[in-house]
């Protein structure tokens, strides 16, 4: 995918600007490591983590080595080398967090929810996983188990994601919709793993309807036609799922380090919602 890449720095160094200075307001410096500068600064850490996930490389190690020391060298001044550079990754985690919250969508009133699944590795090697062991846990998708976490998005009718939270593989999707919803109002639209009543009634005295498809052993229920088509229009959110793990990297079973597997998916993230053209859901014309 074509990147403007100075307008993608910029960006970024507007926001480590701003991050910087919070930090020193707001966080109690530590005494006991150097505070010495790198050959990277933090703008830089995250123009490289968040390019990656744009340049349509699938291996990181492969895009440091060729695609940032040898395509992009003339963009740094100084590079460290490929090991170096992972060992410092686990600092971007704060700051990506910071990030996505400020890259936050817009409050359009129309909401999509659902999960997707994260396997940290394959099945066969379960019992042998030592990286995410007491952290990932076995789940169930509509394509079979995995091992590893679930990503829950609430993204609204422009394709940005509005709220995320990360939660192990065996995390029921209704437990966390009420705490990624707190502010919103209006409507979102979920498919039947959201049924509860219990949800439904907490969510519609904040203000917000949840709307769901029903299961067979269900009474039907009337529904405004309007409502009716905009559950069809809900599957916008699997095209973002799929944009997220098929063309820029999502998913990844080979990580070494649980701090590196998050800011990876966080980096992923905030790579998506970078990107100037997202899945939009088309208006629905309905007198």
């Amino acid at each position: 995918m074509n990147v403007h890449k100075e307008a993608l720095f910029c960006c970024l160094d507007d926001f480590c600007k701003t991050y910087q200075e919070w930090q020193r307001h707001h966080l109690i410096p530590s005494t006991s490591r150097r505070n010495r500068a790198g050959k990277l600064c933090l703008s830089e850490m995250l123009f490289i983590m968040v390019l990656f996930h744009v340049s349509g490389f699938r291996c990181f190690k492969l895009f440091y080595l060729y695609g940032v020391c040898k395509q992009h060298r003339q963009l740094f001044a100084d590079l460290p080398s490929y090991g170096r550079f992972v060992s410092l990754m686990p600092r971007l985690f704060m700051p990506l967090c910071m990030l996505l919250h400020h890259l936050s969508g817009e409050e359009t009133g129309i909401y999509v929810a659902d999960s997707t699944c994260l396997p940290v590795c394959h099945n066969r090697r379960i019992s042998r996983n030592r990286v995410f062991e007491g952290l990932a846990a076995r789940g169930r998708s509509t394509m079979g188990w995995f091992f590893g976490f679930k990503l829950h998005v609430v993204i609204n009718d422009k394709g940005e994601i509005m709220a995320l939270k990360i939660t192990p593989g065996n995390k029921d999707d209704r437990a966390v919709l009420g705490a990624m919803t707190r502010d919103l109002k209006g409507k979102i639209f979920a498919d039947k793993g959201y049924i509860s009543k219990k949800l439904f009634n907490a969510l519609w005295q904040r203000g917000l309807y949840l709307i769901t498809g029903i299961r067979r052993n269900m009474i039907n229920y009337l529904m405004p036609m309007i409502d009716k088509l905009m559950l069809r229009k809900r599957f916008i959110v699997e095209t973002v799922f799929d944009m997220l793990k098929s063309h820029m990297g999502l998913v990844h079973t080979r990580h070494r380090s649980p701090t590196n597997a998050m800011v990876h998916i966080l980096s992923c993230l905030a790579a998506y919602q970078l990107r100037a053209t997202k899945p939009k859901m088309t208006k629905v014309a309905y007198p």
